[in-house]
């Protein structure tokens, strides 16, 4: 899998509309963002006899990909990211994501703003370029927007809805499209 991040002229390469694919990012939550959580099973997920996949996921990335630099953002505790990668394979999702940031290679977890700020400067990004989407609204949505990260909290397990002026709510991945670009994502 190749994580490394993308160099000055790849960051203005073009899309098939034209348009500058990595003028802007989306990092997405890993853990029943984008792979549901199996609490009873312990341990790394590259090694649970069973994965899943949050559904609506792949085609959301998917379409992401077309007009976004899209960043797995995780505070995975069992995986590092060889692992993570590896549990990404087992659904077909490896080549998803140009990116996993995870706590080994960030040096501290979500919340904090010092996990966001790396990120950013690692791409080499404003935040007002880059949008989060997570599960967990205080870890994915309010520490992004702390450091003026737009994000959508992807609630799939209840009805409330949250909002502000950096952050949305969506309860599905079809609505996590529409809530990027209330925010401002631009999308082909």
């Amino acid at each position: 899998m190749e994580t490394a991040i993308p160099t000055k002229s790849e960051l203005g390469s073009m899309n098939d509309t034209g348009r500058s694919r990595h003028n802007q990012c989306v990092l997405v939550d890993w853990g029943d963002t984008v792979m549901r959580v199996l609490p009873e099973l312990p341990g790394p997920m590259e090694k649970w006899p069973i994965v899943e996949v949050v559904p609506g996921a792949v085609e959301a990335i998917e379409q992401l990909r077309r007009d976004a630099f899209v960043c797995l953002a995780t505070n995975a505790a069992d995986s590092d990211e060889r692992a993570i990668g590896a549990a990404l394979a087992r659904v077909g999702l490896d080549t998803h994501f140009d990116r996993i940031f995870c706590f080994e290679n960030v040096g501290c977890r979500k919340p904090t703003e010092a996990y966001y700020q790396t990120v950013l400067d690692t791409l080499g990004l404003s935040p007002d370029r880059v949008f989060m989407i997570g599960d967990d609204f205080d870890v994915d949505v309010v520490g992004a927007t702390a450091v003026g990260i737009r994000s959508v909290w992807l609630n799939l397990l209840s009805g409330e809805e949250r909002s502000g002026s950096l952050y949305t709510t969506a309860n599905s991945f079809v609505m996590v499209l529409e809530a990027l670009e209330e925010l401002g994502f631009v999308g082909s």
